[in-house]
């Protein structure tokens, strides 16, 4: 069996090593970064402190805070344009998953130009890009470690996955601490993301020994600590624990994949603004509970891994289980259905085949266990209304 892996150069992976920021970018032999982040931390004055320490270390530095959620064609336009007015050499991804995507594009475009549509799935980009460096400020996307950037079609309202080796960064920076604000919302949907990444990286069809191992130590750390982390944001054991995992996660499925639950997020983030997380969220109990009997042993290890079945239950046993737990995780944590979330049932049912129709031609499905039709997609989106 031939494997291919992926990962970035080299990880600072701890409590305070964003203070070692600036000793990773001297390594990389870079001179002119852009920041990339959100309002969100530049209001809070985290982007001005990263800028300024780096700036006390004799770099040459601009920051672009005008990210959006779920960023779009037409939101790379300016960031594009500090990148090249700034000459820079390098991006530095600072925050959650859409100031990590925008980054990753605006590293790959600012070397080449022309238009993000031309990199997405199925194509695999792996040309000139500038360095990036990524800074995670959320315990859930796990971008920083993955090979992908996801950037919505503002005019067709499609999200498009965007695959190759240029979009990986090549050293990140992860520090528990900074996600010690976060709020309990954001906790959840986050975190739920990071244990979809994790069973949809152990289930795919292109799953590995290598990325099994992170898959699983994700699950296992994640079923102790998100509940945790969701009830007490000052829980300082739980945020370390969470962080790593989302990384691992990351880790593995960028080499494996992720599959149908992906696959039908995108679609309901991309129409209904909905974040990538909680969308993800609202879909991963019935998704599994669809796609169980088709890899019952896989499913069985992940009930397993996360202590939800004894090491002795039969496979069909622990893999019940397993929907049981996520149905009640998604409880517990809060998570709404698209209905008690403030979709219209009428504007749901005008998307439905829109929406399975692209979540097909992401490709993403064609990684489940079971392999959906457009009509069973169509059913699972009215299922978790």
């Amino acid at each position: 069996m031939t494997i291919d892996i992926a990962l970035p150069r080299f990880a600072k992976i701890g409590a305070g090593t964003i203070g070692d920021l600036a000793n990773v970018v001297t390594q990389l032999n870079i001179h002119r970064p852009v920041v990339v982040t959100d309002k969100y931390l530049a209001d809070t004055g985290q982007a001005e402190r990263l800028a300024k320490a780096l700036q006390a270390a004799g770099f040459e530095v601009a920051v672009f805070s005008d990210t959006v959620p779920d960023p779009t064609v037409a939101s790379l336009a300016d960031g594009l344009e500090l990148v090249r007015t700034h000459n820079a050499d390098a991006i530095i991804g600072f925050g959650g998953g859409s100031p990590m995507d925008t980054a990753k594009a605006l590293a790959v475009l600012s070397a080449n130009g022309g238009d993000i549509a031309a990199y997405k799935a199925p194509s695999s980009y792996a040309g000139p890009t500038l360095p990036i460096v990524a800074i995670p400020t959320t315990a859930g996307s796990g971008s920083e470690a993955t090979q992908f950037t996801v950037i919505t079609d503002g005019d067709t309202d499609e999200k498009m996955l965007c695959p190759g080796l240029s979009f990986l960064p090549i050293a990140i920076v992860v520090d528990f601490e900074l996600t010690l604000s976060m709020p309990a919302r954001l906790t959840a949907d986050t975190g739920v993301d990071a244990l979809t990444h994790a069973i949809e990286a152990y289930v795919s069809r292109r799953a590995s020994p290598f990325t099994d191992a992170l898959a699983l130590a994700a699950m296992n750390s994640i079923s102790q600590h998100l509940r945790r982390a969701y009830a007490d944001g000052t829980d300082r054991e739980a945020r370390e624990a969470m962080m790593l995992a989302s990384t691992q996660a990351g880790m593995a499925f960028s080499n494996s994949s992720v599959a149908l639950v992906h696959g039908m997020s995108r679609p309901i983030g991309g129409h209904f603004h909905v974040a990538h997380g909680l969308s993800n969220a609202m879909l991963l109990p019935a998704i599994t509970r669809f796609s169980v009997d088709h890899a019952v042993t896989r499913y069985a290890d992940c009930a397993k891994a996360m202590g939800v079945a004894s090491e002795f239950a039969g496979d069909r046993v622990a893999a019940t289980a397993l929907v049981s737990e996520l149905q009640q995780l998604c409880i517990d944590v809060e998570v709404p259905t698209p209905h008690t979330y403030g979709i219209d049932r009428s504007e749901w049912e005008a998307h439905l085949d829109t929406m399975a129709t692209q979540a097909l031609a992401s490709g993403s499905p064609g990684n489940n266990p079971r392999i959906p039709t457009h009509e069973e997609i169509v059913d699972l989106y009215r299922e978790i209304y």
